[in-house]
């Protein structure tokens, strides 16, 4: 099965100069925990709860006046919507990331492939495949 069959389709995007407080209200309306930064179409990075909990909040930054630039995964992870979903939950698994940006071969952002897409819109083979990319995201990553 291809990601472009269980993917979620038309999300909304943010721009990397807008303000932290603007991006937290855009993820509060739209109930989401991650929002793809885009600029000219092109996919700079993602912006994550978790982003502006360590890189902002943890480290006192004015959430006004600090841009989603500043704060955002930077070259985030993707795979392309012609991919196979094993290929998806392998990179998910190996990034440890629940959530991963979806590109055309034009390098355009097309969607967002979660593992809530793959539990609850892939077919009951590709289940196990949803139940083994938990089991290793949600591993602790080793102190360094």
């Amino acid at each position: 099965m291809q990601i472009r069959d269980v993917m979620t389709q038309g999300v909304a995007t943010i721009d990397p100069n807008t303000s932290a407080v603007e991006a937290a209200a855009k993820m509060r309306e739209l109930d989401v925990g991650s929002l793809p930064v885009c600029e000219g179409g092109q996919l700079e990075g993602v912006l994550t709860d978790r982003d502006i909990v360590v890189r902002l909040v943890a480290e006192g930054r004015n959430p006004s006046s600090t841009r989603i630039g500043e704060i955002m995964t930077s070259g985030a992870t993707y795979c392309f919507d012609d991919q196979t979903l094993d290929e998806a939950a392998l990179m998910m698994e190996a990034q440890q990331i629940r959530r991963l940006p979806i590109l055309n071969r034009n390098k355009e952002l097309v969607g967002m492939l979660s593992l809530g897409d793959i539990a609850t819109r892939a077919d009951t083979i590709d289940q196990k495949l949803a139940d083994e990319a938990l089991k290793e995201i949600s591993e602790p990553t080793p102190k360094q």
